[in-house]
């Protein structure tokens, strides 16, 4: 009787346990979800929601994986990133800038991506740039930003200015007109900071981009007697000694500039194109416009064109990386990268993928032909050592706006710091 009611209590617990574990599974508690950290400064600089919505995306094609964004300014998050790459407790998937991954991938702190690659379903000829450290795969584009002028039309106009400027002479003396320190108004803002110095890359050598002129030679530093680079230098003390730069130039980081643009105390910045969605989000009566950077006078080629990208790579100390490649490979999908691009006003990192803001966005429009009217350029891309590097020109054009040394020392100096 007993081994009876036994057999039958066995069979009853099964039939019951059965039912549990469909109920549990239709609701998803059995599903094991895995969460994966994605660091980036990529949410900030798209219109609100519209990354959010592409992860929960993600997260429904793919139920067991969890995504954890942490998001903040540029400045903010490339510090966490430097912290989490030196002590190793990075993030799982890290928004990259380029000239980071040189550094980061001979820390160890990011995982070679070719192994994930091989095995996923993401076609690398469709990746419109790799970048490769000793020939792994270490970071992907996931967006592509120019650097143009952005310029307030409504200074412009009670300036009585009339036309962009195209040349350096133009546009200072553009930048005097719009200087009004009565109303707190600079024509320019110049962010120099140590703390953040990508302002020397960003709005310094920008200027020797647009016309051509390069700072390496053959893999090496040719900074010394260099006419295209002392020139700019020459051009940005000559700006500082006018008095159209915004104050706190030396203390001033990027998302400085953005403010003070959208604030209309300054009405003129070199910034990338993401900031177009971020201006029209802090001001949206903000009246301005882009251009292509003015370039010496007299100069008739082919205008380079500073750039960045937001890079995609993977931390070396993830235990998820299977997890963290998806993500990756979602992002770098063509439908979603297209989609990604369009909200985020950039040019795409799958060849594939076509921003529907070239045609629906006015700012797009002329982005994309400033694009293509150039070459894309920026030589600190891959660079050992490149934030250093920055922040050692950085100091020494401080030091000439100081009225300390020449423009002509600041580039020798420079030069010396560099070859080491």
């Amino acid at each position: 009787m007993f081994n009876k009611y036994f057999k039958f209590s066995i069979k009853i617990n099964k039939l019951m346990i059965s039912s549990l574990l469909v109920i549990l599974i239709s609701s998803n508690y059995v599903i094991a979800k895995t969460t994966i950290e994605f660091i980036q400064w990529w949410q900030p600089e798209m219109p609100k929601g519209t990354f959010q919505a592409i992860i929960d995306d993600f997260e429904m094609k793919n139920p067991n994986i969890k995504v954890k964004l942490i998001s903040g300014p540029y400045s903010t998050i490339s510090q966490q990133i430097s912290v989490g790459a030196a002590t190793g407790t990075l993030s799982d998937v890290v928004g990259l800038d380029g000239a980071w991954v040189n550094d980061f991938a001979k820390q160890g702190a990011l995982t070679p991506m070719d192994p994930l690659m091989r095995a996923g379903n993401l076609d690398p000829s469709e990746i419109a740039a790799i970048i490769k450290i000793e020939n792994k795969s270490y970071m992907f584009p996931v967006a592509t930003f120019i650097y143009p002028l952005f310029v307030n039309l409504d200074h412009m106009s009670d300036a009585g200015i009339t036309g962009m400027p195209k040349t350096r002479s133009e546009f200072l003396d553009a930048a005097k007109k719009l200087t009004n320190k009565s109303k707190n108004q600079y024509g320019w803002a110049l962010p120099l900071s140590m703390e953040t110095p990508w302002g020397v890359q960003n709005d310094g050598m920008a200027w020797v981009w647009a016309v051509a002129g390069k700072m390496m030679k053959n893999g090496r530093p040719d900074l010394k007697n260099n006419k295209d680079v002392i020139s700019m230098l020459k051009f940005l003390n000559d700006a500082h000694k006018a008095g159209v730069l915004s104050p706190g130039t030396l203390n001033k980081k990027e998302h400085d500039k953005v403010e003070e643009f959208a604030n209309g105390r300054s009405s003129m910045i070199i910034s990338p194109i993401a900031h177009i969605n971020m201006l029209r989000d802090r001001n949206p009566n903000l009246n301005f416009t882009i251009t292509a950077l003015p370039v010496v006078d007299g100069f008739k080629g082919k205008s380079d064109v500073a750039y960045a990208a937001w890079g995609i790579g993977i931390s070396e100390h993830s235990n998820n990386k299977k997890e963290a490649w998806k993500l990756v490979e979602y992002l770098m999908s063509a439908k979603v990268n297209s989609r990604l691009v369009s909200y985020a006003n950039a040019f795409p990192g799958n060849k594939k993928a076509v921003p529907d803001s070239v045609k629906s966005d006015r700012l797009m429009a002329k982005a994309f032909k400033i694009f293509n009217n150039g070459y894309l350029d920026n030589e600190f891309t891959g660079l050992p050592v490149a934030v250093e590097l920055m922040r050692m020109f950085n100091y020494e054009v401080q030091l000439m706006l100081e009225g300390k040394q020449s423009h002509e020392e600041t580039a020798a100096k420079t030069h010396a710091k560099w070859i080491g």
